[in-house]
């Protein structure tokens, strides 16, 4: 198989062999591959300087099975200036899909997402509800959409006052003084995450508390680097402004 011109991203290179890199990269059409880009260490290589993360790309690969060659690559813009707080923002995106997308799945709108959210990202805009809703967007591409909309028991339409308790399993379950389970949260805050216009601190709080604890099952409870990597970094930054 060869494929020409496709929309990319790469999401993370390491070295392979003594010249050569190896990619996960996220494309538009084919979803996350694995690729070999034969010599791009190399001063000359047609590669140099293009295979970083946040550059957006059109590359080409040839190949079956899990893993291809990279036959080319060119960058469409320049690359995406994330800088501060925002880089690492955008690296947990990258390790979001890495971690949690299969290899050769095609997921167009979540590409898109994608896009949208480094462009968020990038701008002045809150980076908060973009990371939830990007979160939303990938939880839905799995097959795990949120239920937002109503009660777990499909009893009727969320109350924007009343606390509910989501349950991953059912959704959103009323209080009712006996269950202990689930993330506590109104439903303003679901409802705000179903229009994606969260806003203000309480459901913003409460998203991030919602999309935490429904990720970490399907990361099997695993760590995020790019998580911990940012809450170090904030120690250090704090204790140095003390």
């Amino acid at each position: 198989m060869r494929v020409e011109q496709q929309p990319a991203f790469v999401l993370q290179a390491r070295d392979y062999r003594e010249t050569s890199l190896l990619l996960e990269v996220f494309t538009r059409e084919y979803g996350r591959l694995g690729l070999i880009a034969k010599g791009a260490k190399r001063p000359k290589s047609q590669f140099r300087g293009l295979l970083a993360p946040f550059q957006p790309l059109r590359i080409g690969w040839s190949g079956k099975g899990e893993l291809g060659v990279l036959t080319g690559a060119e960058a469409v813009s320049s690359s995406l200036a994330l800088i501060g707080d925002r880089f690492f923002f955008a690296f947990y995106l990258n390790e979001l899909v890495l971690r949690l997308l299969h290899r050769h799945d095609a997921h167009q709108k979540l590409f898109d997402e994608y896009c949208l959210s480094l462009e968020g990202l990038l701008a002045d805009s809150g980076w908060e509800p973009i990371l939830r809703i990007f979160e939303k967007h990938l939880l839905a591409e799995l097959g795990y959409a949120l239920l937002l909309d109503k009660t777990g028991s499909g009893d009727g339409e969320l109350d924007a006052g009343t606390l509910y308790r989501y349950i991953p399993d059912r959704g959103p379950m009323p209080v009712n003084g006996q269950e202990s389970q689930g993330i506590l949260l109104h439903g303003a805050t679901l409802q705000a995450l179903a229009a994606e216009s969260l806003q203000g601190d309480e459901s913003l709080r409460e998203a991030k508390q919602l999309m935490r604890a429904i990720l970490a099952i399907y990361l099997n409870g695993k760590p995020l680097h790019s998580r911990r990597l940012y809450q170090q970094i904030t120690v250090f930054r704090n204790k140095t402004i003390a």
